[in-house]
């Protein structure tokens, strides 16, 4: 069987308060441990704008707006396979941002451990992996 990726999205959840603008992030502990955004892979004959929503949602309790896509994709192959991705080698992504004005955030506790809001310095630092330190400088350079 040949190993295929996932069509998916990654999500920069931005707020802004007083002018300056904070960045989410979650603290990842399913499949990986580290920081990212939300991200997720698309269910069928679903378009990338609503897995971008419906990702949002679950993974955070809130609805975006000003919702934005980017020209902007990549994939990344996964370290290991996974029992919940058969036949899956890795995820292609498009990028995608929204803004919410709920610093509070439900996230999924299966996937996380927990969240933090960062100004762009702070939060592309943590940021685990460098193709999403690529996509938040995408972000921010395009809020700015």
């Amino acid at each position: 069987m040949k190993l295929k990726y996932r069509k998916g999205v990654f999500v920069v959840i931005y707020r802004k308060e007083k002018e300056k603008l904070y960045y989410l992030l979650l603290k990842r502990k399913h499949h990986w441990k580290g920081w990212e955004f939300p991200k997720g892979g698309a269910e069928k004959n679903e378009s990338l704008l609503e897995t971008a929503k419906r990702e949002a949602k679950e993974e955070t309790g809130q609805r975006i707006f000003n919702i934005k896509k980017y020209n902007s994709f990549g994939r990344y192959k996964y370290k290991k396979k996974f029992s919940d991705r058969p036949g899956l080698m890795g995820q292609t992504y498009t990028l995608f941002s929204g803004q919410t004005k709920d610093k509070k955030i439900k996230f999924d506790k299966k996937e996380h451990l927990g969240y933090k809001w960062l100004e762009f310095d702070k939060a592309v630092n943590k940021l685990t992996h460098n193709n999403q330190r690529k996509s938040l400088k995408i972000v921010n350079k395009n809020l700015k």
